[in-house]
């Protein structure tokens, strides 16, 4: 497979330009390129291939390339590929149609299908896209729950995506209540920008003087009015014009930001020339708080005592909380000639993907009938892989609120909605907000937003009355936004896994025991209780399969080969024991030392036992046996689940099985081992059963079938164990000692060593050696 991979950014001027009557507008291109990754079957989130790109201020087109190739040679059939495409963050996806948590919202993205045999492409074109990063995740189909052996042979696609894009470098500037002549034709739009500063309210842009200087036009020069960019969730406001002018308004545009504005000619082989001329209206403004930053300190540290307000003319910026009375007074009065009460917020990072934005002034804010209050929340590139969770409270405790009242909240990207009531929705000129509210019967809602906009967010409050707020014009709520890594830490049947692609970390939940969805929260295929302790026991009783094979074994001598046996049925059982996905866990220590050790006694088993059969001197024997078992323990811990860290000490001990044996059954000139019922009794049953088991290990275990198919796997193998082992040989006596050991039943030993063929008697009169 042949992939070729573009390193860096690539910047290559064209000399294509765009004329106008302001100038010329040049063009560059910008090429960028990620590597070519495996991809895998969805399970979760975390079988997603996750790329990020960004496109920068001012592009015009944006082209991206998918390129999928298979990894091997032989037919896999056609696979569909899944390629999601989301602007700002990465894409929530729900390809399998399993449940969200409850409160938790979310936004479909641009999905799209791509069939794969071998090797396919393709593009995805986007004009004027959205600036900021775009997310690109990619995958196959569900898994089917086949476990899939690493370093087996098997189907494997990888995913390349490649992005280029064109940006103007020198796009105009509008500026506001400032004419701006401009021509556009039907290939060559005019392109220019424009800054909407922080509370501007409203937007509106118009087009006057249109004209394409031809005498039959007839005052209609037919141009098409765009604000905004693309961003797949939501398009540009189109206005079409067909007099000689025309406007396009926004009401709530995005605030701080740069916002786009394109005009073309509907008419072909046509010329417009036109000027263009934009407003915007600041409403509601806070007044400046000074440049000295005293204050904001002792809040920091708690010291704040007082409240302090600020009043001047139509606005109001209050950093305190208000009390309550049924009587007007001079901060009631205050507040009502006030258009926004905002509150400062309290930025503090508490780990990777945890944030926690609390009110200075504590954790109870004020709302108000009068006027909205607004609360800010800046969330950067680092805090979109998480979760967004506000989570809104009445406070009763010092005012009570009527049946007939409520606080309405409106949670929305970009810019706030300062004008809330229940017929108001909770959306800005592009983007959808989030409205929840409380009032006496239901004190808590509830939101969660997986994967926020990297954006600043605005939560506006305000108390609303059907009729009249009586003596309960001002009441409190305790606001509590924060960002988390994964809801609710994935519940009881879920674990909450931290994810990279390359430096962005983002996460999601693994769901166990059958329970599914983004929270591990859907419990349409849960396993029961009764089905869990059921896999827990087979895989751990099933391992007591390995007693017979202990006992065999020292019953023909072989201590070694049985303190081996006998530390793989502990470790297996507490293992697996700790291994089981729901509540029927028990782990005696770590879980990945567990692993290990499981890892390694099962392969050091195979690797004992066939050298055994090989039935070589004891000392090349055990010196075997050490270098293997070092060896195994090496490679475990370099890859312990890879196929051929287990098919590869089987196999160097079978070879050297069968290498003793041709040479003995040469030297004697008879078939080895010699008798036939050792052939038919033992070794062949025994090696049926070590092939069943291995084809069991290898092709048969899936996810739903494991707890039966690897307790069958252990029965198995402590099975072939039993007929595999050779006879007790005829100088070693009943717990395998070698020859000079003694031992009787009334529990008394002696030691009488070989050396150099002599045996060193000693006496018991007067306990000296002597040779005889």
């Amino acid at each position: 497979m042949e992939v070729c991979f573009l390193r860096g950014l690539l910047v290559v001027a064209l000399t294509a330009r765009t004329l106008g009557d302001d100038g010329q507008l040049t063009f560059v291109s910008e090429l960028s390129s990620k590597p070519a990754q495996k991809l895998s079957k969805y399970g979760w989130y975390g079988n997603v291939r996750l790329q990020k790109f960004h496109v920068p201020e001012d592009t015009a087109i944006a082209r991206w390339l998918f390129s999928v190739t298979k990894g091997h040679n032989f037919y896999c059939g056609q696979h569909n590929v899944t390629i999601h495409i989301q602007w700002g963050s990465p894409p929530v996806i729900n390809p399998i149609g399993l449940m969200f948590p409850n409160s938790t919202l979310w936004s479909p993205c641009l999905s799209l299908t791509l069939p794969v045999t071998s090797q396919s492409s393709s593009t995805f074109n986007l004009s004027d896209p959205a600036p900021g990063d775009w997310y690109v995740a990619a995958h196959l189909p569900e898994d089917d729950g086949r476990i899939e052996q690493k370093g087996f042979p098997s189907c494997s696609f990888f995913f390349q995506p490649q992005l280029s894009i064109r940006r103007a470098v020198d796009t105009p500037v509008l500026q506001q209540d400032t004419f701006l002549t401009q021509t556009a034709a039907p290939d060559r739009p005019a392109r220019l920008k424009l800054y909407v500063p922080e509370f501007a309210s409203s937007l509106s842009v118009s087009v006057a003087d249109c004209s394409s200087g031809e005498e039959e036009d007839g005052g209609n020069c037919s141009l098409v009015l765009r604000l905004g960019s693309a961003s797949l969730q939501q398009g540009p406001v189109t206005a079409n014009c067909s007099g000689i002018s025309c406007s396009a308004a926004l009401s709530r545009p995005p605030w701080d930001t740069w916002l786009r504005v394109v005009v073309e000619s509907s008419e072909v082989n046509r010329t417009v020339t036109f000027s263009i001329v934009s407003n915007v209206t600041v409403g509601c403004k806070p007044e400046s708080v000074g440049l000295e930053a005293d204050d904001d300190i002792n809040k920091l540290c708690g010291n704040s005592s007082s409240t302090n307000s600020t009043s001047t003319g139509n606005s109001l910026f209050v950093s305190g909380t208000v009390p309550f009375s049924n009587q007007s007074s001079p901060v009631t009065a205050l507040l009502a000639s006030a258009c926004v009460w905002s509150f400062p917020v309290l930025y503090e990072e508490v780990d990777v993907l945890s944030l926690r934005f609390t009110p200075t002034n504590g954790p109870n804010v004020s709302v108000t009938n009068t006027h909205p209050t607004l609360l800010t929340y800046p969330l950067h590139t680092q805090a979109t892989g998480g979760t967004l969770n506000l989570q809104l409270t009445l406070n009763t405790t010092n005012a009570t609120l009527g049946n007939s009242s409520s606080v309405i909240a409106c949670l929305s990207p970009w810019a706030p909605v300062l004008e809330l009531n229940h017929s108001q929705p909770c959306r800005t000129a592009f983007f959808g907000g989030y409205g929840i509210g409380v009032n006496a019967s239901v004190p808590k809602a509830v939101v969660r937003l997986p994967f926020p906009q990297s954006t600043t967010w605005y939560l506006t409050l305000q108390l609303i009355c059907n009729s009249n707020c009586g003596n309960t014009s001002v009441v409190s709520v305790v606001p509590e936004v924060f960002i988390s890594a994964c809801i609710e830490d994935c519940g009881t049947y879920g674990e909450c896994r931290l994810l990279r692609s390359y430096s962005y970390l983002y996460a999601s939940c693994v769901c166990k025991a059958g329970w599914n969805g983004w929270g591990c929260t859907d419990d349409s295929t849960a396993q029961s209780y009764r089905r869990q302790l059921t896999a827990t026991l087979l895989l751990t009783f099933s391992n007591l399969f390995f007693l017979p094979a202990i006992v065999v074994a020292i019953k023909r001598g072989y201590i070694t080969e049985a303190s081996v046996y006998l530390f793989t049925m502990l470790f297996s059982t507490f293992y697996h024991a700790c291994d089981q996905p729901g509540v029927a866990v028990l782990c005696i220590m770590d879980y990945d030392t567990l692993q290990y050790c499981d890892f390694l006694g099962s392969v050091c088993s195979i690797w004992v036992t066939i050298l055994c059969m090989a039935r070589v001197r004891d000392t090349f024997k055990y010196t075997l046996f050490m270098l293997g078992a070092l060896l195994i323990a090496m490679s475990m811990q370099l890859d312990r689940k890879g196929l051929w860290n287990l098919l590869g000490p089987v196999l160097c001990a079978i070879l050297f099985m069968v290498t003793t044996w041709v040479y003995r059954g040469v030297r004697r000139r008879h078939c080895y081992p010699p008798s036939w019922q050792r052939w038919v009794f033992y070794l062949i049953p025994g090696a049926i059963c070590a092939l069943i088991g291995v084809c069991l290990y290898i092709f048969a275990e899936t996810e739903d079938n494991y707890y039966y198919t690897h307790s069958l796997w252990h029965i198995l193998v402590a099975s072939c164990v039993v007929f595999l082992l050779p006879p007790k040989e005829m100088d070693r006596e009943v717990l395998g000692w070698s020859r000079g050991w003694s031992w009787s039943w009334s529990w008394s030993w002696s030691w009488r060593p070989r050396v150099c063929g002599y045996t060193l008697c000693q006496s018991g009169k007067d306990e000296l050696y002597t040779v005889t």
